[in-house]
């Protein structure tokens, strides 16, 4: 969208439950996030028909993959042109994990998002001078005990491609969720 003015991030937090059965049950994790998209593209949905009766213009951002088998990123990068973790660091919800995962202020890193982009000038949130890594996560490393493809190095650098070639070859394309099931931070 060539005049984006705002960006408006929505999220959801996703029930524990969801990562109490990983990783053998794995169903359960996706149908959950499906629900999870599902609800908070519903909301963005509403919202950004909200701000065209406005008269602004409003669409709702693409993430980077989908659990409805719709990919708009760099399946080898896992990358998509706009970040919803970002926009949400730079909006004040949470601050990153070593392992590049949000942590927000109220859910950890259970969480889903999304974003609507739009011409609206919207006021601007800051982010209340969080620190770019949390620093509850600095030293603790579970992530990577647990990472099944071993993709994540102490100093958070991301091996995408095996992350990449264990979610397309490994789980048929479905998240593995591992990271966040062992992430002790609830909420910070």
């Amino acid at each position: 969208m060539d005049d984006v003015r705002s960006v408006i991030i929505i999220g959801v937090s996703v029930p524990k439950g969801a990562f109490v059965t990983l990783p053998k049950g794995r169903a359960e994790y996706t149908n959950t996030l499906m629900a999870g998209t599902a609800t908070l593209r519903i909301i963005a949905f509403k919202a950004a028909k909200i701000i065209e009766t406005e008269g602004f213009v409003a669409t709702i951002a693409p993430s980077e993959g989908s659990e409805f088998g719709y990919w708009y990123a760099d399946r080898k990068l896992l990358m998509a042109d706009f970040s919803s973790k970002y926009a949400a660091y730079n909006a004040g919800i949470g601050n990153f994990g070593v392992n590049h995962l949000l942590i927000t202020k109220k859910s950890g890193p259970r969480v889903r998002m999304t974003a609507i982009l739009t011409d609206a000038p919207l006021k601007a949130d800051d982010n209340g001078g969080l620190s770019f890594i949390n620093e509850a996560c600095r030293d603790c490393m579970k992530y990577i005990e647990v990472c099944p493809p071993k993709a994540i190095t102490p100093e958070g650098v991301i091996h995408r491609e095996r992350y990449a070639d264990y979610m397309f070859n490994s789980l048929g394309g479905l998240r593995c969720g591992m990271c966040i099931k062992v992430c002790p931070l609830e909420k910070f």
